[in-house]
């Protein structure tokens, strides 16, 4: 191939090689292995705005709708999903399948997930969760306490959640509707600079992300929030609202 002809190619703007007649066959393989690639990253991704689309449209297997209906005991509400944790060696293999599925982590939650207190399960475990707001749990006023959420979910029969859980839900919940945030009822994990922090499961309309947020006791939580629980296997009794707000 002529010097000309090189000039030419590259004023036309391609951005494949100019290679001589030697070379040529070196190119094939190049384009074979970047399409191969580019296709694995579309296969694998789940988290992306478009994938999330495309999940909701073809999944058969959707989670039960939140309820909406005021609350006494936990026998009144349905399980929202089922869930398996314990399927990781450990949080960096979960890390990892988080970003093998395209699903974006916040800086605290990515921060919380490095820490040693966050645990994963030694074997795998089907979860069962519950979704409820804290206007369910019977508080009337605009915001309440991380902690009387907590209190109330708890003396309803509800439990907290394992902090697996909000990166396995993420992972398992890839037709999660826009606009939804889902706070996840379990112990803080301290940041290392020693901020107290939970984890949101999350779709922004960017694509599903997981984020931490404040998880101090007096944190204000809006009533309309929507909190993931585990569910009890032996539910507490039907009792009155205490403290409510």
């Amino acid at each position: 191939m002529s010097i000309q002809t090189n000039r030419a190619a590259r004023k036309a703007g391609s951005d494949l090689p100019i290679v001589g007649q030697a070379g040529r066959h070196l190119v094939t393989p190049v384009i074979c292995a970047a399409f191969v690639l580019q296709f694995a990253n579309v296969a694998w991704a789940q988290c992306t705005a478009r994938d999330v689309l495309q999940n909701q449209l073809k999944l058969k297997t959707r989670s039960a709708p939140a309820s909406q209906h005021p609350i006494r005991s936990a026998r009144d509400v349905a399980t929202w999903k089922t869930i398996t944790i314990g399927a990781f060696a450990d949080s960096l293999t979960l890390r990892n399948e988080l970003d093998s599925k395209g699903c974006n982590v916040g800086g605290q939650a990515a921060e919380i997930l490095a820490r040693p207190t966050f645990t994963v399960g030694s074997q795998k475990t089907n979860v069962e969760l519950a979704n409820v707001s804290p206007a369910q749990l019977g508080f009337t006023s605009d915001s309440v306490t991380l902690a009387d959420v907590y209190a109330r979910a708890q003396q309803l029969g509800l439990g907290l959640a394992a902090a697996e859980v909000g990166p396995q839900l993420r992972i398992q919940y890839f037709d999660q509707p826009i606009g939804e945030f889902l706070i996840i009822g379990m112990e803080p994990i301290k940041t290392w600079s020693g901020e107290p922090i939970i984890l949101n499961v999350a779709n922004g309309g960017a694509g599903l992300i997981l984020i931490g947020q404040d998880g101090r006791a007096e944190a204000e939580i809006p009533v309309t929030s929507r909190f993931v629980f585990a569910r009890s296997r032996q539910p507490a009794a039907s009792t009155e609202l205490v403290g409510s707000r």
